[in-house]
């Protein structure tokens, strides 16, 4: 009879009573507890980089709620409550609040996460998060967001609200998965709403809209895209398309840019920008040049000056007038001012020019009478002479 009592089923259940006694007792003592413990602290974790709300605001809402937390019973505050009037926030999407034992009231927060900003026709402006609720633009900050624009029906009527309209779900499924894919988050900026309810794309890089109609086979649609971009663009270049059709899944159909408005804006372009860097390049290059030639350059640009001036000047061509000279005198006088006296040749000329002067004048005494064809022949020996040395003080300047 005891061989067919099941003694593990008895243990478990034993287990199990004992385990809820104490889940009580801990209650009954937690109830007690805080019965006795106040409020010392309220502790707010609001997580993430966006900062739609601010500690201030949720410290305004709890004592616009409850009053003044600190120094209350912690059987007097209601957790729940505080809950649903913070998730009431149309910017916090998860709200959580719990008390300890030390007394400290912990409120974590989770804020609503905006994936595309709608301008729509009739100028309402508001966001759609990641759950596909519309949430209102707050003044203390700014989502960096896709935008969506142009013919776009969907209005914004209360704080949290559902979409209503196919286009409005559509752009959403396009802002969910450009959000996902780094390369398409990075590229495109915006979203616009042609008068056909076809969404175009509006890209970074590149002067071209993209065509994109609905988001019925987005992910086939992108990836089509991304296989053009790669193969494609190198070889066209970015400015050769205006318009990039990908709404029809099997084909990409593209529309060419006029060659006179590429060269335009290529000529525009190099006006506006190349040639302003590249004077700009140049002239501090110049500038560099004449800077390092004036700090290297001044003593030689000195000495060259001096050369020139030191440089002595060519003899003038033999005038008549010594020619005409009468007197001994003033020919050697001539000869001497026409010739350098720092120079060995004319030194020795004029050395040699003295002494026959002094034999002149001894002859003078010997003879103080010469006839007329003595004195012609001594004229023209002199004349044969200075001829002589300017030809070969110009030979030694050449």
């Amino acid at each position: 009879m005891l061989k067919r009592i099941n003694w593990s089923a008895i243990f478990t259940g034993f287990a199990w009573l004992i385990s809820l006694a104490g889940v009580v007792v801990l209650l009954s003592f937690i109830n007690v507890k805080k019965q006795t413990v106040k409020c010392t602290d309220v502790k707010i974790l609001i997580p993430g980089a966006d900062n739609f709300i601010e500690r201030e605001e949720i410290d305004a809402i709890l004592k616009e709620d409850q009053g003044v937390l600190l120094g209350r019973n912690l059987e007097n505050i209601n957790i729940h409550k505080i809950e649903k009037k913070l998730q009431s926030n149309p910017y916090i999407a998860f709200a959580k609040v719990y008390v300890d034992m030390d007394g400290i009231l912990n409120i974590e927060v989770k804020q609503r996460q905006p994936i595309v900003r709608i301008l729509n026709e009739t100028g309402q402006d508001f966001y759609i998060d990641n759950d596909g609720l519309k949430m209102p633009t707050s003044s203390n900050f700014t989502a960096n967001v896709l935008v969506a624009t142009g013919h776009i029906s969907e209005v914004f009527g209360s704080r949290v609200d559902t979409l209503h309209t196919k286009l409005a779900r559509d752009l959403y499924k396009t802002a969910q998965y450009i959000k996902k894919d780094t390369l398409w988050d990075a590229q495109i900026e915006q979203v616009v709403v042609d008068q056909q309810n076809d969404m175009e794309l509006i890209p970074r890089v590149g002067n071209q809209r993209i065509i994109l109609g609905n988001a019925d086979s987005l992910e086939k649609k992108m990836n089509n895209l991304l296989i053009f971009y790669k193969k494609a663009m190198p070889q066209v270049g970015w400015e050769a398309y205006k318009t990039i059709n990908i709404k029809y899944t099997n084909q990409i159909v593209c529309q060419r840019r006029d060659s006179t408005e590429i060269a335009r804006n290529l000529k525009r372009l190099s006006k506006m920008d190349s040639v302003r860097v590249q004077q700009r390049v140049s002239d501090s290059l110049v500038k560099d040049v004449i800077a390092a030639a004036i700090k290297k350059t001044p003593v030689q640009t000195a000495s060259a000056t001096e050369v020139k001036r030191t440089e002595p000047r060519k003899p003038e061509p033999q005038k008549p007038e010594v020619k005409k000279t009468e007197t001994k005198k003033t020919e050697v006088k001539k000869v001497e001012n026409k010739t350098e006296p720092k120079k060995p040749v004319i030194q020795a000329a004029k050395a040699k020019e003295t002494k026959k002067e002094e034999n002149q004048k001894a002859t003078t005494k010997a003879k103080p009478v010469l006839s007329a064809q003595e004195l012609k022949k001594q004229k023209e020996a002199r004349e044969k002479e200075i001829r002589a040395l300017e030809k070969q003080y110009k030979t030694q300047q050449n």
